[in-house]
């Protein structure tokens, strides 16, 4: 069964929601929506700093040390982990892993540090993806700055450099409540053999269940759909319980 993972961008202490991660409407407190979503039995809460791009390093730890006292299932942390300083300071404060976009897209050999220290598990390689053309390009800076970079080529890199899992947000469709773009979650799989997580695009229960019929994804990271109460955990996890993958529909 694929994970369910409650997605919580943060900006300045409050988890915001954008559009094209672009905006910032208030949601809430993180630790406590963190809370309130392992009570509903989600698998795993992503904590996202939004804004670290712009400082340069991670203001979460000391909220994922708070979150960690009442929330016991899987944290992953993203945005601003730079140095294995950081992720050592990640893990110290109760983060099972951290999720890494723009140090591993100017220093690829980081992948291979972090994960012959603290395993290839601890490591989710977070892609921003943009369509561009027939195909996508890997951004960063939370999806303004563009590299160059092909993402299902640097995908399958960041494979080969010992990744243990793939972040897939699409630019495109994060925030739209429009559904997946599953175009681009089934390039990568078609790539990769480590587990992919999709975010960005889920609006409704259909939206996970067409990428969930023409994928094999490990893992949904929704946002919109539990913040807006659009729908519950439980609904969430029975479609992914019950999920057939039948290939990708033309």
């Amino acid at each position: 069964m694929q994970r369910l993972i409650a997605r919580l961008d943060i900006k300045n202490g409050l988890v915001i929601k954008g559009i094209h991660l672009e905006g910032q409407r208030r949601i809430g407190d993180p630790v406590e929506l963190a809370q309130k979503y392992y009570t509903q039995s989600v698998d795993e809460v992503l904590f996202m700093d939004s804004v670290a791009s712009l400082y340069g390093r991670s203001n979460l730890f000391h909220m994922i040390s708070k979150a960690c006292k009442t929330v016991f299932v899987p944290i992953t942390i993203g945005g601003g982990i730079r140095t294995m300083s950081d992720v050592e300071e990640a893990l110290d404060a109760g983060a099972d892993k951290v999720a890494v976009n723009t140090a591993l897209l100017n220093r690829p050999e980081f992948v291979r540090e972090i994960s012959s220290v603290y395993g290839s598990q601890c490591l989710v390689a977070s892609i921003e993806a943009k369509s561009i053309g027939s195909g996508w390009e890997a951004y960063y800076s939370n999806g303004r700055e563009p590299t160059g970079r092909d993402v299902v080529s640097w995908a399958k890199e960041l494979e080969d450099r010992g990744a243990g899992e793939l972040l897939v947000t699409s630019i495109d469709q994060e925030g739209t409540q429009r559904g997946f773009d599953i175009e681009l979650c089934a390039a990568i799989e078609a790539a990769v053999r480590i587990p992919i997580v999709a975010s960005g695009g889920a609006g409704k229960l259909e939206h996970v269940k067409q990428l969930t019929s023409q994928t094999s994804i490990q893992g949904v990271a929704v946002a919109s759909m539990l913040h807006y109460d659009k729908a519950t955990v439980d609904q969430l996890k029975s479609v992914l319980s019950e999920a057939t993958y039948h290939g990708i529909v033309q």
